[in-house]
């Protein structure tokens, strides 16, 4: 990871650093709210299915070259947070020994059996941005725009948080419990099962305030969404994250354009 982290930065440096001697740059930081969700697209199944939106924390620093009086160039870096929950009606494999109890009864060995507990999948990422902006600037004080571009990111963790009890169902109505009430309160490390870089899309509107000729203060809502299937294994589906964002941040310019 460091050493794909190290590439990404030189080579933003390298396109970058033509600019810097030219343009008007201000320094950022924002942080706000990560509204993520997991999508399973054609690969729908019960597993990877019927997931909802979680809170979690999006926060980073920018670095915003002005090249015009409308337009710049805006990398990031960026803590992001990603996953889904689902309440109730969870789906999973059969496990070894309900199989072989399945198999001694002469029966077929089920591909789900069912229960109700609340499951929450966090994955949190290093995300880096590199971002178009566009300036509407209908006012001195007040400047209006918008941003987009690609982004890669870096798993930093992955973790699966169930809490709950319930008997294990045989269907998806639980009218045909096969256990009493099972103890679903752990934490399981995912990270090893999970793709360790992504690549897609962000971006946002956004609106600052300049409090004077060096410094602003801004909100931003926007969203981003990965393009890479995060699973190693396709057994269990596979899911795109995405995340919808809103932050507030405050920016100060450290360069001047040279006349």
């Amino acid at each position: 990871m460091k050493s794909k982290l190290r590439l990404v930065v030189a080579v933003a440096a390298f396109f970058m650093c033509p600019f810097v001697v030219q343009a008007q740059v201000d320094l950022g930081i924002k942080a706000g709210l990560s509204i993520p969700n997991l999508t399973s697209g054609n690969s729908s199944n019960p597993i990877n299915s019927g997931y909802s939106s979680r809170l979690g924390l999006d926060a980073g620093v920018h670095a915003e070259f002005h090249l015009t009086k409308r337009f710049s160039i805006q990398p990031e870096l960026r803590y992001s947070s990603q996953g889904g929950k689902k309440d109730k009606g969870q789906a999973f494999p059969p496990t070894p020994e309900m199989a072989a109890g399945f198999q001694a009864q002469g029966q077929p060995v089920p591909q789900y059996v069912y229960a109700d507990y609340k499951s929450v999948a966090k994955f949190n990422y290093l995300m880096i941005p590199v971002l178009a902006k566009y300036h509407f600037g209908f006012s001195p004080k007040w400047d209006l725009y918008v941003a987009a571009g690609p982004f890669v990111s870096f798993l930093l963790n992955g973790k699966q948080e169930m809490s709950g009890t319930s008997p294990i169902f045989l269907d998806t109505d639980h009218k045909q419990p096969l256990t009493p009430p099972q103890d679903f309160n752990q934490t399981q490390d995912i990270k090893s099962e999970l793709k360790k870089a992504n690549w897609g899309i962000d971006g946002h509107i956004g609106l600052a305030y300049h409090l004077n000729s060096r410094s602003a203060i801004f909100v931003e809502g926007g969203g981003n969404y990965g393009f890479v299937k995060i699973q190693k294994n396709k057994a269990n589906g596979e899911n795109n994250t995405g995340a919808g964002v809103v932050v507030l941040g405050y920016s100060y310019r450290i360069c001047d354009k040279k006349k």
